[in-house]
C-alpha cells in the first residue's frame, strides 16, 4: 500500500500531525479510488485525505484544509476528482482553502472519467 497516513476522512485529520511536515498533499474525492485501478501509484509520495463535496459541508472542509495548510509545511497540493459534475465542487474548496490560508501554493488537479481513465 502507498497509503502514509491515518485517518484519511478530511473530518477525521488531525489540524496539525507529523505526516503534514514537508507533505505533497492529495485530497481525493471518495469515489476516486474505487474507479481508478492504479490509484495507489497515484499516491505514491503523497499524503492522502478524501470526501465529498457533494455529501459532506464545503464550508467544514474549506476551513479544516485551510487550517491545515496553514499550520504545516505542506509543499504542494494535488486534487483529484471524477469527472462528475458534484466533483467540481472539491476543486473549489481546495483553492479557496489554500487562498484563505494565505499560503502561496498552486492547486493541481487531476480529473478521472467513470471508467477510471485520467481525463485531465
Amino acid at each position: 500500500s502507498a497509503l502514509t497516513n491515518w485517518p484519511i476522512q478530511i473530518k477525521l485529520a488531525p489540524p496539525v500531525a507529523p505526516y503534514f511536515e514537508d507533505a505533497d498533499l492529495l485530497i481525493a474525492a471518495d469515489c476516486v479510488p474505487f474507479a481508478v485501478a492504479g490509484f495507489h501509484q497515484f499516491m505514491e509520495g503523497k499524503v492522502l485525505l478524501i470526501g465529498c463535496p457533494k455529501l459532506d459541508e464545503a464550508d467544514f472542509y474549506t476551513n479544516k484544509l485551510g487550517q491545515i495548510i496553514k499550520d504545516n509545511n505542506i509543499k504542494s497540493v494535488t486534487v483529484a476528482h471524477m469527472e462528475v459534475p458534484c466533483c467540481f465542487g472539491l476543486d473549489a474548496l481546495v483553492k479557496q482553502a489554500v487562498n484563505t490560508s494565505g499560503k502561496d501554493l498552486e492547486v493541481k488537479t487531476a480529473i478521472f472519467g467513470v471508467n477510471g481513465e485520467k481525463i485531465d
